[in-house]
C-alpha cells in the first residue's frame, strides 16, 4: 500500500540517537552509528521522531510500505522492556552510552579529600535517557534544571549525593518533558523525586512537567520543588 512513512537521510544522520529515542513503536535503530528505519510495519507515521532530529535528517515521503501493524508493535516493544532490564546494548553515539556509576557510600561532607563527582549515570540528560534504565530501580530521582549546578556550589554534596540525576532546560530543547518523564516514573520504582529549578521563569516548565508527570503516573510518591535564586542561594 502507499502511505505516508518517515525517510531518513543519513548523510545528515549525526548518530546522536534521539529519534530511536523518541519513537514508541521501536521502527527506529542505530546501525553503525546512524540512525535507520528498521520496519515499515512499526512506524505509524505520525512523526514523533521529528522534532526530536536536530540536524533535520528526517523528514515524511509516500511510498510502497506495510502496513502499520500495531500487534506487532505492542510485542516487540514488551520484549524490549523485559531486554532492557536483563542487559544493555548500545550502538549509537558513544556520548548517550549508558554507564551507571558506583560512588562511595560515605557522606562527601566528611571527606577530607577533594570531593568526588556524585553523578550517579550516564546519560543525564533527559532527553537522552532511557525510560527502562536499570539506574531507574529504587532510585532516589533528582530532576534539575542545566544551570542549577553552576548557580549552587554545593549541588554534588547537597542534592546529587545517592540520587540519580537527569538534567534538562525546557527553553532551550523547547520540548514538554511530562510524558518522558512520565513513563520513567511509571515504569521503574522511583523512591523520591526531588526537582531544583532556578528562579527564571522558563524553569516553570520542568517544575510543570515534573508535577503533570507524577500526576498521570498515578503514583503516591514523597516530591519536593527546589529554586535557587540567580546568585546560588535556596529560595525555597
Amino acid at each position: 500500500m502507499i502511505r505516508k512513512i518517515i525517510h531518513i537521510d543519513e548523510e545528515k544522520c549525526n548518530g546522536c540517537g534521539a529519534c530511536a529515542e523518541a519513537c514508541h513503536e521501536g521502527a527506529i535503530g542505530m546501525v553503525n552509528g546512524k540512525a535507520k528505519l528498521l520496519r515499515d510495519d512499526y512506524c505509524d507515521g505520525l512523526g514523533d521522531c521529528l522534532p526530536t532530529c536536530p540536524t533535520g535528517a528526517i523528514s515524511f515521503v509516500e511510498r510502497e510500505a506495510a502496513a502499520y501493524d500495531e500487534k506487532s508493535v505492542q510485542e516487540n516493544m514488551r520484549k524490549k522492556m523485559r531486554n532492557d532490564h536483563t542487559a544493555v546494548s548500545h550502538t549509537g553515539c558513544p556520548g548517550s552510552q549508558m554507564k551507571h556509576f558506583q560512588h562511595s557510600q560515605e557522606s562527601p561532607r566528611s571527606a577530607q579529600t577533594q570531593t568526588e563527582s556524585q553523578l550517579g549515570q550516564w546519560p543525564c540528560q533527559i532527553k537522552l535517557v532511557p525510560t527502562n534504565a536499570p539506574y531507574f530501580d529504587g532510585a532516589k530521582l533528582l530532576i534539575a534544571a542545566d544551570c542549577s549546578a553552576y548557580a549552587y556550589a554545593r549541588m554534588h554534596e547537597d542534592f546529587m549525593h545517592g540520587k540519580i540525576t537527569i538534567i534538562g532546560c525546557p527553553k532551550l530543547d523547547s520540548i514538554d518533558y511530562s510524558e518522558k518523564l512520565t513513563q520513567i516514573i511509571q515504569n521503574n520504582n522511583i523512591q523520591s523525586i526531588t526537582v531544583v529549578r532556578m528562579e527564571v521563569p522558563c524553569c516553570g516548565g520542568l517544575e510543570s512537567a515534573a508535577k503533570k508527570a507524577l500526576q498521570a503516573s498515578g503514583k503516591f510518591i514523597p516530591w519536593q520543588i527546589v529554586t535557587f535564586s540567580l546568585d546560588g542561594k535556596i529560595l525555597e
